[in-house]
């Protein structure tokens, strides 16, 4: 796979670093000269241009790329860059890193984006996913589609803890696609067994998550319920 990464940064660098060690092409795009480190991933190819621009983005031979990853530390950098590899060189994926949260509205489709890493957010997500049980955890977004990685963490007391995952009646568009037990993923079949304390991920879309949380976590019952009437 060829993937082509805007903006060398120290982020931009770990990622070269991570494809490159999975056995994929990678070439580094950047403006500034101080970025041009080449000595640090000399495994990559690099390019000293502005992938705002179509002339450096044909030089870069982007309509041969697989994957664009718009890295820079500018959010205006990086909707552009996804815009023109989407719109003038038909690049099959595009990955943009948001900077700034208050952005992340205009990281979707409309420019380019098929998926948005909000580093902010995501730490966020972890935190949450660490301290949270029963609350619903959206870890990332897919902005085409609007499909959404969810965690959420079956409490103990859970009235599926002991359900057969192919008899759970998930919400629409929700697809169960893993669970760690233990500390161990395992990737779930209809006959596996759900278990308090369980953590899921599941993919779903936005209209089907308030369903997916009451089906996972279902309020507590007020226990002056069972006394009504008496």
């Amino acid at each position: 796979m060829r993937v082509v990464i805007a903006g060398a940064g120290n982020v931009g660098r770990s990622i070269a670093r991570e494809l490159l060690g999975n056995g994929h092409q990678v070439l580094l795009i950047d403006r500034d000269p101080r970025a041009m480190k080449m000595q640090s991933v000399p495994e990559a190819d690099w390019l000293l241009a502005d992938s705002c621009e179509t002339s450096s983005l044909s030089e870069a031979a982007l309509d041969t790329a697989d994957v664009v990853v718009a890295a820079t530390a500018d959010d205006k950098a990086n909707l552009v860059t996804s815009l023109l590899a989407k719109t003038e060189y038909g690049v099959p994926r595009t990955v943009a890193r948001v900077n700034n949260p208050k952005n992340e509205w205009m990281f979707d489709e409309a420019w380019g984006v098929d998926v948005a890493v909000s580093t902010p957010r995501l730490m966020t997500a972890l935190v949450e996913e660490a301290v949270s049980i029963g609350d619903l955890v959206r870890m990332f977004t897919f902005q085409q589609g609007g499909a959404a990685m969810v965690e959420l963490t079956l409490p103990a007391a859970s009235p599926l803890s002991g359900t057969r995952v192919g008899d759970v009646e998930w919400p629409p568009d929700t697809v169960l696609v893993g669970i760690i037990r233990a500390g161990r993923p395992i990737a779930p079949s209809p006959d596996d067994a759900l278990e308090g304390r369980d953590q899921l991920l599941l993919l779903t879309v936005q209209d089907s998550e308030e369903a997916l949380k009451d089906l996972l976590a279902p309020p507590a019952s007020d226990p002056r319920d069972g006394q009504q009437g008496r």
